[in-house]
């Protein structure tokens, strides 16, 4: 099976250094637990989404394992906890964020734990769909079946809203 894993950082480690270095480590320590890694996209800054002040960064990796979705949650559970990751507020600061984005074995969902695959909020995401689009843009949301980078085009370009157009005015009617 093959997992899209959204990796981000916004915190300094005393160890490991600054967030681009804690997601190279994580990626590195994601393959010394026996995942295979099929790809990897670059590394890039974005802007904190809620009330964390700090930009963080961001990549995505391919990885290939046996492990069935709620395996890998915990075992990418326990490598945020290795890291420094606290539980508490949603959006803080955070030394690394793990997330499931997608898998080959299409839609996922688990109430305990709590796991939803696609993940529910990778469609509004640029700072996950660009670097999704790089090393998985053919891949599918199984929920839309829209491919990544279609996703990623319509993240970076969002459609305006169409309103009523106003009805026009006719001037060139002659009034009695």
């Amino acid at each position: 099976m093959h997992y899209l894993i959204a990796l981000g950082s916004n915190q300094r480690h005393p160890r490991f250094g600054l967030p681009r270095d804690i997601i190279g480590a994580a990626g590195q320590r994601l393959a010394a637990e026996g995942l295979g890694i099929a790809g990897t996209s670059g590394i890039i800054t974005s802007r904190p989404v809620g009330p964390s002040q700090r930009s963080y960064a961001n990549a995505v990796v391919i990885v290939e394992t046996i492990l069935p979705p709620l395996v890998l949650l915990a075992l990418l559970k326990r490598i945020e906890s290795e890291f420094g990751r606290r539980t508490g507020q949603a959006w803080s600061r955070r030394v690394l964020d793990l997330d499931i984005i997608l898998w080959s074995g299409g839609a996922y969902a688990s109430d305990t734990p709590a796991l939803t695959i696609p993940h529910p909020l990778m469609r509004e995401r640029g700072f996950v769909l660009g670097p999704a689009a790089e090393i998985a843009g053919d891949w599918r949301d199984p929920l839309s079946s829209l491919t990544i980078a279609q996703l990623a085009a319509r993240n970076r370009h969002p459609r305006k809203r169409l309103e009523k157009a106003p009805k026009p005015l006719d001037h060139g009617r002659k009034r009695p």
